[in-house]
């Protein structure tokens, strides 16, 4: 059987994000892990609002800011993406971790 590594990244900080991810597809291949991605997403704008006081009524214009993702699959290579997924990443980022058990084709399941 083999192993799939799935990584969600998703950050506010665009930059920040897309060098991580670039970082870490060089790594890698340098490695010889099977690697497909990063795939990005479109954008989610995400839209606080801000009361100016503790009740609601009077309000400020909402406070709005966008939530940018990527992801990537390992496949195989379960000591690598190991490796990967206990690094430390910079805080801005959020990581999602999945791993998912891919059977042969023409297995038979028990």
């Amino acid at each position: 059987m083999t192993f799939v590594t799935k990584l969600s990244f998703a950050s506010g900080d665009r930059d920040v994000l897309a060098e991580t991810v670039e970082e870490l597809k060089a790594d890698l291949e340098r490695k010889g892990a099977e690697c497909k991605g990063p795939h990005a997403s479109p954008a989610d704008t995400v839209r606080v609002p801000q009361y100016k006081r503790l009740r609601a009524g009077d309000e400020f214009s909402p406070w709005s800011y966008s939530i940018y993702k990527r992801s990537m699959e390992i496949h195989g290579s379960d000591d690598i993406a190991r490796d990967v997924v206990g690094r430390d990443f910079a805080d801005s980022i959020h990581i999602e971790v999945e791993v998912d058990r891919k059977k042969p084709l023409g297995h038979r399941r028990d």
